[in-house]
């Protein structure tokens, strides 16, 4: 029975991405920050406060002011110096490795091949294509694409050079493509969407292309949205991620808090889990169980 809305929300617009949400750089100053943002939370008699995916130092930062902690899980793929493709998939065990190298074999038997358009080069045509797509996702979901084709070509016009466009093809028409978004470190997975079926055309457009974009161009990280355990026997691995929160409403807070502190424990769990499945080759001086740059030798 209580309201929810008007809320106070600090978050990057539409992107599951971590990163800083408190501009100070000494913890004196962030807790000021902190405390004058709930501050005016209670001046405005809002709902809430909330900061979606701030960096772990600050998440921290936000529990020691007395904002509740809540852990959530991404799959990030990272860069080991690979070479080629061939390379990263040489560190996967047999069946694992056996599996990707099949989907691959789908697309190229389905006579798709792929393209990469850095910002410079995608034209209007080319954006048209990808909204289209991007919608056709968003109604196979029974959900409504809040982005149009003007936003689009506005990023294309101010950040060109982060951006990158994979598009398949197949008999000379583009039937899929997925967007990223991209700086000297880090890429990250944002839409996607096809026109026609072809079995694991998914998995190419929007992961196997980009960690080869990835290893060309010595990008150290690749970050491929929210959700996805099938992420897992691709090689992406489980990182921990937060949101920092205060409620208004005294006991609505004390029941949440609670709630919290029993997910985190599930998610610290769950994380383990995922490790004694990763995908990965276990040297055989590893003694199993243990975890050796991010992977979990089983």
């Amino acid at each position: 029975g209580l309201y929810y809305y008007p809320k106070l929300l600090s978050a990057i617009p539409f992107s599951p991405i971590a990163g800083p949400r408190l501009l100070a750089a000494s913890a004196e100053l962030q807790a000021m920050l902190i405390n004058q943002a709930r501050d005016l939370a209670q001046q405005l008699e809002v709902s809430s406060l909330h900061f979606l995916f701030p960096d772990e130092k600050q998440a921290f930062e936000m529990r020691k002011q007395g904002l509740m902690l809540r852990h959530g899980v991404q799959f990030h793929w990272v860069n080991e110096g690979y070479k080629s493709f061939d390379e990263f998939l040489a560190s996967f065990n047999h069946d694992k490795r056996k599996r990707i190298k099949q989907e691959r074999r789908k697309a190229t038997q389905a006579g798709i091949e792929f393209r990469w358009l850095p910002g410079k080069d995608i034209n209007e045509s080319n954006w048209k294509f990808f909204v289209d797509c991007y919608r056709l996702t968003y109604q196979q979901h029974r959900s409504t694409p809040y982005l149009n084709l003007d936003f689009f070509l506005q990023l294309g016009r101010r950040m060109p050079q982060n951006l990158l466009l994979v598009v398949a093809m197949r008999a000379g028409k583009p039937i899929a493509c997925s967007l990223n978004i991209h700086d000297a470190h880090t890429l990250y997975g944002r839409y996607w969407g096809a026109t026609e079926y072809h079995s694991g055309l998914h998995f190419e457009t929007c992961y196997y292309q980009a960690i080869e974009f990835c290893i060309t161009n010595a990008i150290q990280v690749f970050e491929g949205g929210a959700q996805g355990e099938h992420k897992l026997a691709r090689g992406f691995l489980p990182r921990k991620t937060y949101s920092a929160h205060w409620l208004a409403h005294p006991q609505f807070a004390q029941a949440v808090d609670q709630y919290l502190t029993r997910e985190a424990e599930g998610v610290a769990s769950y994380i383990d889990e995922l490790h004694e499945h990763s995908p990965f080759k276990r040297n055989l001086s590893e003694p199993r169980g243990t975890t050796v740059r991010g992977k979990r030798f089983v």
